[in-house]
């Protein structure tokens, strides 16, 4: 049972460079897709690989055939148009000066949404084949779906982002619907709205003057209806939810404690698995977790993936033992707070350094829970 699952990790890992090469190329126009399927396919292997060797016992495909971690919104879509992408501010620790560096294309919606492609299926088929244990499909929450709105474009179409996510929210219970179809048994959803909610200054700087209460409300309605659609499917399913403050290129884009939003999102959207990040103090403390419901596992996202130093066991024992002051010990596992390439040219660390963190997580667990 899930629940067991005390090691777990977000979902994407490292390219290896070949496999960024070959991208490049197919895009220049030198390299055929099914050439590039073949090197995906190739990096999916080693990626499975990678896992088992460190321990865990939950696979992803380390997301080898996306460009960035929000494939399901920005390229799986139809009735959206290219447009300028806006500037946000991403900072690195140790006072570093902010960051603008980004490798993926924005798209705005300028008409009826339609399902165009469906990535998570081609990953879900090539997991059944070749993963040695359960796998689950990360995906983009359709709650996010406000990113492609745009007064100029979208308006005519869809009056309010809300709106648009409506409909978004509709295809993207197809798809989980698809993919039970064809046999996924686990799935997670990746919402970061929940940082508008407890960031005011992030959500000025990205959505401008609107009430974070109004963003809680809209995100909780739209992910609660998402995972209740995937459980009325298939009850067995599990269904995780991975919320963090960014992750791009070791850079972060958000900061500030659950404790604003805890006790709905905890409270109302039902998912088994929430794996939230707790790596540094730009998440807050544990008390939040106070709201966590009997026997929903609370993933602590206490290793980072954004930079190189592997963190002290006796201290990720330590922060544990204080998250199980507000949620049983039984309830709680382990992960890095985000995944290793949120975007593909990855955070500032080797495949190396990579798989010694993976490990860590496997270690830890077994010595907390057996």
């Amino acid at each position: 049972m899930a629940a067991d699952y005390h090691a777990e990790h977000v979902g994407s890992l490292l390219r290896p460079p070949w496999l960024l090469e070959a991208r490049a190329a197919r895009k220049r126009g030198e390299l055929s897709t099914e050439e590039l399927r073949e090197s995906e396919d190739q990096a999916v292997l080693q990626a499975i690989e990678l896992q088992r060797e460190a321990g865990l016992q939950v696979f992803t495909d380390g997301e080898m055939r996306r460009t960035n971690w929000m494939v399901g919104l920005l390229e799986s879509i139809g009735g959206v148009v290219p447009v300028e992408r806006a500037r946000v501010e991403w900072y690195r620790e140790n006072g570093a000066p902010p960051v603008v560096e980004t490798d993926f294309d924005v798209v705005a919606v300028n008409g009826p949404v339609t399902q165009r492609a469906e990535h998570t299926s081609i990953e879900a088929g090539f997991l059944a084949e070749h993963a040695p244990g359960q796998f689950k499909i990360p995906m983009i929450s359709s709650s996010m779906g406000g990113i492609m709105w745009n007064p100029e474009l979208s308006a005519s179409t869809y009056p309010t982002p809300a709106d648009l996510v409506h409909d978004l929210v509709a295809l993207q219970i197809k798809e989980i619907e698809r993919l039970i179809d064809q046999g996924v048994t686990w799935i997670q959803l990746d919402s970061l709205s929940y940082n508008q909610a407890f960031d005011a200054h992030f959500r000025a700087e990205t959505i401008g003057p609107v009430p974070g209460e109004q963003i809680l409300a809209a995100t909780v309605e739209a992910d609660a209806e998402i995972v209740r659609a995937a459980k009325q499917k298939s009850p067995g399913l599990t269904v995780g939810m991975h919320i963090c403050r960014g992750n791009n290129r070791s850079a972060w884009m958000a900061s500030g404690s659950y404790e604003p939003v805890a006790e709905r999102l905890f409270g109302e959207v039902g998912v088994d698995r929430f794996l939230l990040e707790y790596d540094t103090e730009r998440a807050g403390g544990f008390e939040p977790l106070r709201f966590i419901r009997p026997g929903t596992t609370v993933v602590l996202g206490l290793i980072s993936s954004k930079v190189p130093r592997l963190e002290s066991p006796d201290e990720l024992r330590r922060r544990i033992d204080s998250a199980a002051s507000y949620v049983p010990l039984e309830q709680l596992a382990i992960s890095p707070q985000c995944g290793f390439a949120s975007t593909a040219p990855g955070n500032l660390l080797t495949i190396d350094q990579e798989r010694r963190k993976l490990s860590l997580v496997v270690d830890t667990a077994e010595k907390v829970w057996g």
